[in-house]
């Protein structure tokens, strides 16, 4: 173990490997983060199951003034409600309803958070969606198909994932609600933190030349045209590519005195509701074999996949600068991000996506340009 340990150590300056990752999966991990929450409020997004629900228990025990668990499902809400009550004797949590699939239910729960919300310290945007058959969500944007480990060649076995919900939504959210979050870091000793659950596949992934040359790459990876199977090997690396250049590239444009850290996480690969439909599908399939395999050998528990989240929501206070645009790996610390990401193309297609998710947005909600304007800046470095 000793070897694992100090291996992968030295793997996080060297490219990340499929070796890294399986090295990684069997190390140990360290102990949940803590932190006095007293006073504080934290919305986990998507908290129903996994290591959403995970995450909501470890932040429960830390006893915020406000727990808010935000989920699709108000009957699976309840549940989860209950159950973080039972394991953990808290019983300040809240549950509102929100369907990131549909915008204006989106919209609707961030104006419900102006309201009634308060200040907000913490935020963690952790839902996620997939489905086993091509869909468009009811405001007009095609699905994005996941490919997993191990599928190379198992077209049929291929999941799309949800481009708005996974990625647009998720950003339109974060957000709407940067001025709660900016106004809770004002008046605490602490700037608040914003949340977002990548993965630590992004390492394995350069967008194809067409997606990075693209004048609007969002458009391309969302288009029917291009789900097609040459395409989809790299989809899910992409999909979470996006949530890495949306921090990124919002950490340049809060101004330096703005109290408020945006921070990417990678959980690990875990045992995952996401993956259900996997095995709901009743005909046979090697990629079904295989993934059984994987998780028997190398996933974790979602309750060890929760404390990156909970690390990047309360971990690393002694150096804040830098977390601020971090990457925090499956063991709670941060890491260099992909090489792709640090280079000319990547920072490039970076300041391309943001913009065309701000424009994109802006026709979403009138109150995300003045946001941009109030709460950002233009970076000197940007393109735009």
């Amino acid at each position: 173990m000793v070897i694992l340990l100090i291996y992968h150590q030295l793997s996080i300056i060297m490219k990340y490997s499929f070796l890294d990752y399986v090295i990684g999966q069997w190390s140990a991990l360290p102990l949940v983060e803590t932190a006095d929450l007293s006073g504080k409020t934290v919305l986990v997004v998507g908290a129903n199951v996994g290591i959403g629900l995970e995450a909501s228990k470890h932040f429960a025990r830390m006893q915020p003034a406000r727990l808010i668990i935000a989920c699709r499902s108000e009957a699976k809400g309840k549940a989860a409600l209950a159950e973080i009550e039972q394991e953990t004797g808290y019983n300040g949590c809240e549950l509102w309803i929100v369907d990131l699939a549909k915008f204006a239910s989106v919209t609707a729960f961030a104006d419900k958070f102006e309201k009634e919300g308060g200040d907000l310290h913490i935020l963690v945007m952790n839902a996620a969606i997939a489905l086993p058959i091509y869909q468009p969500t009811s405001d007009g944007w095609e699905t994005v198909l996941v490919y997993l480990i191990f599928c190379a060649r198992s077209y049929d076995s291929y999941l799309r994932f949800r481009l708005q919900v996974n990625y647009l939504a998720t950003s339109l959210l974060s957000l709407l609600l940067i001025p709660q979050l900016v106004a809770a870091g004002r008046k605490s000793s602490t700037p608040s933190r914003m949340v977002i659950v990548s993965s630590g596949v992004l390492y394995w992934i350069t967008p194809a030349e067409e997606v990075k040359t693209s004048s609007k790459p969002l458009k391309t990876l969302g288009s029917e045209d291009w789900c097609i199977p040459e395409h989809m090997r790299s989809r899910y690396p992409e999909s979470k590519l996006l949530n890495l250049f949306f921090v990124r590239a919002l950490t340049d444009r809060l101004q330096t005195i703005t109290p408020l850290s945006a921070v990417a996480v990678t959980p690990g690969f875990c045992y995952s509701q996401l993956r259900r439909v996997w095995y709901e599908k009743p005909t046979f399939s090697f990629a079904k074999i295989a993934l059984a395999i994987q998780e028997r050998l190398l996933a974790w528990t979602p309750e060890q996949g929760s404390r990156q989240l909970v690390f990047g929501a309360v971990g690393g206070r002694d150096n804040e600068e830098n977390m601020k645009g971090g990457f925090v790996s499956s063991h709670g610390r941060l890491v260099e991000v992909a090489d792709f990401v640090l280079s000319d193309e990547g920072r490039k297609m970076q300041d391309t996506v943001w913009k065309e998710t701000i424009d994109i947005l802006r026709g979403v909600s009138d109150k995300i340009a003045p946001i941009v304007q109030d709460y950002l800046v233009v970076p000197d470095s940007s393109i735009n």
